[in-house]
């Protein structure tokens, strides 16, 4: 891999390398763009098999949280980390201490949080190092489990496309097949019962799916069956890529919500779907309440108006559910353009006011 020919094709700007032989750690810094503000995005630890591809992870993690920041309307950049270890084995208290050494030395242009593999307490040592850290423990003044914010921003986001597919907002009495029950998936089922839709639920945790079908009424089928069930709407809410080849055509839901990451398995998916007539709610754009529940704690954590903001993710859906309309285009191209403009608005008053700062000097002189 030729790194900065890379970089410079998907325009980064930056790759930290971090590395302390006391402690073990080995972590990766990507910085993709900050015109809207600091890189704001967690910090992952997994068992990568080489060293590029830890690379090429934290790089496209990077990159997907560019365009999840700018379409949530925060005022964030995107930025990822990724720690090379088994978080199982390899975790220690000195590893994130130093990691936030690392971090305190960006001086605010990266803000990390908890992603897979890391744990709110991990963010507690990171936060005895540094103040760009979100998503320590509820002591410190934290948001805590972000499960619930990122499933209401899901429950909001549902509705949106649910008024485009449907011509009203209304879920009372739609089927949802839910493909995955965890912490989020439950909590917006939750918000789906008690507006009154039917569950049809599924996950290779027996326990998850009882759960549901206990406190919910829901209807529990096979894994390889939620994509051919009758229903209203399907939430891909488990693995990313299940929507493909394979599984489009099986499917006789009117809309696509859920908070998986990378449902589409290629980028020719939206269009499969656009074609088909399925209205599809991106994925980074819907599953969005975690990251602007924890980016209101750079403010001085306040519940109603973290909450308020989640809010918006039924208009940014509106909003593209337009352009894609507007444009004849897939909303996942248009949940691009969308974030695109955004932040080439911010960078082309950025450059008139650098332009004109200059000019003032120059007379000056």
């Amino acid at each position: 891999m030729e790194l900065f020919t890379y970089m410079e094709e998907y325009d980064y700007e930056q790759v930290v390398f971090c590395q302390d032989k006391n402690s073990g750690l080995k972590a990766i810094i990507a910085l993709h763009d900050t015109t809207l503000g600091p890189a704001l995005g967690g910090t992952r630890m997994w068992t990568y098999d080489s060293e590029e591809e830890a690379v090429i992870d934290a790089l496209r993690l990077a990159k997907g949280m560019t365009y999840k920041n700018a379409a949530a309307g925060l005022n964030l950049g995107g930025g990822k980390t990724v720690i090379i270890g088994d978080p199982k084995k390899d975790k220690n208290p000195e590893m994130f201490r130093a990691f936030g050494r690392y971090i305190q030395g960006l001086n605010g242009r990266y803000i990390t949080a908890e992603d897979v593999g890391t744990t709110e307490h991990d963010m507690d040592y990171i936060y005895m190092e540094t103040d760009y850290v979100t998503g320590i423990s509820p002591e410190f003044g934290s948001s805590g489990n972000p499960s619930p914010a990122t499933a209401y921003g899901m429950y909001r986001g549902m509705k949106a496309a649910a008024k485009e597919a449907f011509g009203n907002d209304s879920l009372e009495g739609k089927t949802v097949a839910v493909q995955g029950v965890g912490n989020v998936a439950y909590h917006m089922c939750k918000h789906l019962h008690e507006e009154g839709a039917k569950l049809i639920v599924t996950d290779i945790n027996k326990e998850s799916v009882d759960r549901a079908v206990e406190d919910f009424g829901a209807q529990a089928v096979d894994p390889d069956d939620i994509y051919t069930v009758d229903c209203d709407i399907y939430a891909p809410c488990a693995l990313g890529a299940t929507l493909n080849d394979e599984t489009i055509p099986k499917l006789k839901a009117k809309a696509i919500a859920g908070s998986a990451n990378n449902q589409l398995a290629e980028h020719r998916h939206g269009d499969m779907l656009h074609e088909a007539g399925i209205v599809y709610a991106p994925d980074y754009v819907i599953n969005s309440g975690g990251v602007i529940n924890v980016a209101d704690e750079l403010n001085g954590y306040n519940k109603e108006r973290a909450f308020k903001q989640i809010d918006t993710i039924y208009d940014s859906l509106s909003k593209i559910f337009e352009i894609s309309k507007r444009d004849s285009i897939s909303t996942h191209i248009a949940a691009d353009r969308m974030a695109e403009e955004r932040i080439a608005s911010v960078r082309r008053t950025r450059s008139t006011f650098l332009q004109n700062e200059h000019s003032i000097i120059s007379r000056r002189k």
